[in-house]
């Protein structure tokens, strides 16, 4: 068992707190990870609020990491003490109807809600003053060690800075994946992205990589758009910068319309 410190979430609307905790060692087809770096996702935020209503509590959030395996359990194969990896909260069996299509990747063994908040043998390997924790999407890095199953890690290469690797953990592969899997830009095309936080901006990085031609970044913070202009943006504009509709604007920039639009904010009244 490693003693170490983990930030607990106690309930809906309070705040985290740092606490002293146990995390057993891995069992079966198991791994324990030491977190060298986590991101924070707006869906980490949503349990906070209480808008994702079915979780359990205590839990340890956070589901966009990277670390060190420390230990493994009997049967795994693929994974070994020191291997550098990336926490994934969409496991990959490899066996499931699912990943087995290609056309989707959400494996049947996710816990997506309805959230279970147990590792695969509903159990958990996390206590906290003699109680137990609940895990989130498989993962939970806002911890110093955490344990994952084996088809919720991916191992990485040896020489990746761990700090910037996390963020392929959920922000990065979201955004760009919207762009280059989902979206399919294609070259000479022109692309609106709402919102340039870490999301959006992986967009733009999908968008350049698939060839568009013209690439608008739209953000009420104007602080943002250096930035996104690094990584893509051929232009940014601030709607509270118009009087007309913002659809509006950017219809007289594009010709008439653009190819493709993404919404990065989770704001149902800009989709």
């Amino acid at each position: 068992v490693i003693n170490c410190k983990a930030a607990i979430a106690w309930g809906p609307k309070q705040p985290l707190t740092i606490e002293d905790i146990e995390v057993a060692p891995p069992k079966a087809h198991e791994v324990r990870v030491k977190i060298v770096a986590t991101g924070i996702c707006r869906s980490d935020d949503h349990v906070l609020s209480g808008a994702i209503s079915d979780m359990k509590f205590p839990a340890i959030l956070g589901h966009e990491g990277a670390g060190i395996v420390e230990s493994v359990g009997e049967g795994v194969k693929n994974l070994k003490p020191g291997d550098k990896v990336i926490p994934l909260f969409v496991p990959q069996c490899g066996e499931c109807r699912c990943c087995t299509n290609s056309r989707s990747n959400l494996c049947d063994k996710h816990d997506i809600g309805p959230y279970i908040g147990l590792l695969l043998d509903r159990t958990s390997r996390f206590t906290c003053k003699g109680k137990p924790v609940y895990n989130f999407l498989s993962t939970s890095t806002f911890t110093e060690y955490t344990v994952l199953d084996e088809i919720c890690v991916a191992k990485i290469d040896d020489n990746a800075p761990l700090e910037k690797v996390c963020l392929i953990g959920c922000g990065f592969s979201t955004g760009y994946g919207s762009a280059v899997n989902t979206a399919k830009v294609e070259p000479g095309s022109s692309c609106a992205v709402f919102g340039l936080g870490g999301v959006g901006l992986s967009v733009l990085i999908g968008c350049k990589v698939a060839g568009a031609a013209k690439i608008i970044g739209v953000d009420t913070n104007p602080d943002k758009f250096a930035k996104a202009k690094e990584l893509g943006a051929t232009d940014c504009i601030n709607p509270n910068d118009y009087k007309e509709p913002i659809h509006e604007v950017l219809a007289k920039m594009s010709d008439g319309g653009l190819d493709y639009t993404f919404e990065c904010i989770g704001n149902t009244k800009v989709m």
